[in-house]
C-alpha cells in the first residue's frame, strides 16, 4: 500500500504497521496453545544466535573479545530471553491445565504486623529450572496492594487471555543499554497482553535488530512483532500514528515528558497545568531511578563486609554504569564504627575492576557535572569509577546527585547522623522516599541476626520503602534478571509525575495490583555471583546456563556447579 506525500519516517512506520495488519496472527488469533508453541519455538531459534548476539554486544560496547564483557552480554541478553520464555511457557501451560499460573508456594494473606494485611505471594525460587540450587539462599515475594483479594490476583489477565483475537498495535520504544530490555518489553506486550508490536530500536544498539529478527523469528513471522530503527523523529512519527493504540517506553523521564506533554519545558508546564497531554494514548513506562543502597549500621564480620562491598562495587561497574538500577547513592550512618573500613573495601574492589569504554552518548559531559572535574576519556575511551564520600554529616539534599540520575559510573555517599538504629532507619527511608527521584528499586544491607519479617524494625522499613523492588543484601539487578518479579516503579505514578514509570513488565506469574517485590539473600554469597567482574568462569557459566535452560539435564547442572566453584576461587 502506498502513502503519497510522506517522508521516509512516515513510509517506514506505515510499512511496519501495514505488515502487522496483514499478518497471519490476525487471522489465526493467539490462543493459549499458540502462546505455548511460540514460547518453545523462540527458545529453539535463540540458541543458534547466542554467540553472534554476545559478540555484537561486546563489540558495540567497545570491548570485542573481552571475556568478562562477553559473559555480561550473555547474562543480560540470551540467558534472560530463554529464562523468560521458559517461565511464560510454564505459566501458559498451567493456565491451560488448571486455569491459573501455579505459584511456588502458598500466598500469605495476613502479615498484619509487617505488611498491613497486604497479601504476600511467593514468586522465587520457582519449581522449575532448579532455582533453589542455582540461586542458594535467594527468596522473593510479591507484595500486593492493600485490600487486594489474593484469590483474584490474576483475574483481568485471565479474562484477557481467553480472547484470542489480535487487533491492537503497541509501539515499544526500546532501551539502548541492555539487550534484554527491548525484547522482554516486546514479548510482554505480545505474548502476555496479546498485542502486535512495532519495536523501535534505540540508535545505540540498533545493531541488534537483525539478531532479534532471527532469534525471535517465530514472533516476527507470525506478525506479532516488527522492528524498525531510526532517530527521535521516527519515534515521534510512530507514537503519533493513528493506528498505534498504546506505547511502552523504557528511557528517561525527560523522554517521557517530551512524548506526553510537549517538546519544550514551557509547553510541558503549560499542558500539565491545563491537564492537556499532547499524547492522548495510554502509555506505560520504565523511567530509571537514582538508586539507593542503604547500609544498616551493626557489627559485621570481615567476610560479610568484603562480600557486601563486592556486591556494591559490581552494581556500580556493571555495564560501565549505564543501568537504571546501578547504585547511585550509598546511604550510611555517620556513627557506624565500620563505615571507613567498608568504604575502603568498596574503593578496593572498584580499583580492581578494569575500566570500560564510555559507549553511551553524553557520558563525558554527565561525568564532569557529577564529579565536578574536567576529566577526559583515557586512551581506551574509559572513565574512572567514582565513589564520592560524604563531605559532611547530613549535608543538604539539593546536591545534583540526589536530584538527577547521572547514568554514568558515579556513586555518592549520603551519611545520616543517628546514634541509635531506631533513628537511622526512618531517616534513611525518608531520604530515599522523599528526596531521591524515582521509585524503581533499592537495596539494603542488614546486620546478621536482625529479623526481616514479622513485627521488626527491618520489616517495617521494607514496607515503608516506596520502590517497586527492594532487595536485602543483594543488588536489584538480580531481581530484574529472575523475571518472576514484576519490574516497574512503585504504584501511584501519574502522567504528570511519572517517577520511575507506570505499570510492570516481566511478572511471569501475571500478578495484578502489584505493589513491590521484596527479595532477600545472604550477606555472603556462595558460590561467587556470576555477575561479579572477578569471576574466573563467568563466560562458561553463562553458556552452560543458557543450554541448561534450553534442555535441562543433570550433566549440564553439574557442569554449571563445577564452573561456578572454580570461578569462586
Amino acid at each position: 500500500m502506498s502513502h503519497p506525500n510522506t517522508t521516509d519516517n512516515d513510509r517506514c512506520v506505515h510499512a511496519a504497521i501495514d505488515a502487522l495488519k496483514q499478518a497471519p496472527v490476525r487471522r489465526t488469533g493467539l490462543t493459549i496453545q499458540r502462546r505455548i508453541d511460540l514460547c518453545q519455538a523462540c527458545i529453539d531459534t535463540i540458541l543458534p544466535e547466542i554467540e553472534t548476539w554476545m559478540e555484537a554486544g561486546a563489540a558495540g560496547k567497545g570491548c570485542p573479545g573481552e571475556t568478562s564483557v562477553q559473559a555480561e552480554e550473555l547474562l543480560t541478553g540470551p540467558l534472560i530471553a530463554v529464562r523468560l520464555l521458559r517461565l511464560l511457557k510454564k505459566s501458559f501451560t498451567d493456565i491451560q491445565r488448571s486455569g491459573f499460573p501455579t505459584l511456588p508456594g502458598r500466598p500469605i494473606d495476613a502479615m498484619v504486623s509487617t505488611y498491613r494485611s497486604k497479601p504476600m505471594i511467593p514468586i522465587f525460587p520457582t519449581k522449575i529450572l532448579q532455582d533453589r540450587l542455582l540461586f542458594p539462599g535467594i527468596r522473593a515475594h510479591t507484595i500486593l496492594q492493600a485490600k487486594t483479594n489474593s484469590n483474584k490476583r490474576h483475574l483481568k489477565t485471565l479474562i484477557r487471555l481467553q480472547d484470542p483475537k489480535v487487533s491492537r498495535i503497541s509501539a515499544v520504544l526500546g532501551a539502548g543499554n541492555v539487550s534484554s530490555v527491548p525484547f522482554s518489553d516486546a514479548i510482554h506486550k505480545s505474548l502476555v497482553e496479546g498485542q502486535q508490536v512495532v519495536l523501535k530500536m534505540n540508535p545505540v544498539n540498533a545493531y541488534l535488530k537483525p539478531i532479534f529478527e532471527r532469534a525471535f523469528a517465530p514472533l516476527f513471522q507470525q506478525g506479532l512483532i516488527v522492528a524498525i530503527e531510526g532517530d527521535n523523529h521516527l519515534g515521534s512519527t510512530l507514537v503519533n500514528h493513528p493506528d498505534i493504540d498504546d506505547i511502552h517506553l523504557t528511557g528517561s523521564i525527560q523522554t517521557h515528558d517530551r512524548i506526553v506533554w510537549g517538546d519544550t519545558p514551557e509547553e510541558q508546564s503549560r499542558r500539565k497545568v491545563e491537564s492537556d497531554p499532547k499524547l492522548k494514548k495510554r502509555i506505560t513506562s520504565e523511567l530509571g531511578n537514582v538508586t539507593p543502597w542503604i547500609v544498616v549500621p551493626g557489627k559485621y564480620s570481615s567476610r560479610q563486609l568484603h562480600s557486601q562491598a563486592k556486591h556494591i562495587a559490581a552494581s556500580i561497574t556493571n555495564n560501565a554504569g549505564f543501568n537504571c538500577l546501578s547504585t547511585r547513592v550509598l546511604v550510611t550512618c555517620a556513627q557506624w564504627p565500620q563505615r571507613e573500613t567498608f568504604l575502603a573495601l568498596i574503593r578496593k574492589y572498584l580499583d580492581a575492576t578494569p575500566r570500560r569504554p564510555a559507549y553511551y552518548p553524553g557520558t563525558v559531559e554527565r561525568y564532569r557535572r557529577f564529579t565536578q572535574t574536567h576529566i577526559d576519556l583515557d586512551h581506551q575511551g574509559c572513565l574512572p569509577w567514582s565513589l564520592i564520600e560524604s563531605q559532611s554529616v547530613d549535608a543538604p539534599n539539593d546536591s545534583i546527585h540526589f536530584q538527577e540520575e547521572s547514568f554514568t559510573c558515579v556513586c555518592v555517599e549520603k551519611t545520616i547522623s543517628a546514634e541509635q538504629l531506631e533513628r537511622f532507619l526512618p531517616k534513611a527511608v525518608a531520604f530515599c522516599n522523599e528526596v531521591l527521584p524515582g521509585s524503581l528499586c533499592a537495596s539494603i544491607t542488614i546486620p546478621p541476626g536482625m529479623k526481616i519479617l514479622v513485627n521488626s524494625s527491618i520489616g517495617r522499613t521494607l514496607d515503608a520503602l516506596r520502590y517497586g523492588c527492594v532487595c536485602v543484601n543483594q543488588w536489584s539487578g538480580l531481581a530484574y534478571s529472575l523475571l518472576t518479579p514484576g519490574w516497574g516503579g512503585f504504584p501511584g505514578a501519574t502522567l504528570d509525575n511519572a517517577r520511575s514509570g507506570i505499570d510492570f513488565v516481566h511478572n511471569t506469574f501475571m500478578l495484578e495490583r502489584v505493589e513491590k517485590t521484596v527479595l532477600t539473600g545472604p550477606l555472603v554469597s556462595f558460590p561467587k555471583p556470576v555477575w561479579f567482574p572477578d569471576h574466573r568462569n563467568s563466560l562458561q557459566v553463562a553458556r552452560e546456563l543458557i543450554h541448561y535452560y534450553h534442555t535441562p539435564t543433570t550433566q549440564r547442572l553439574l557442569q554449571i556447579f563445577r564452573y561456578a566453584l572454580v570461578g569462586t576461587g
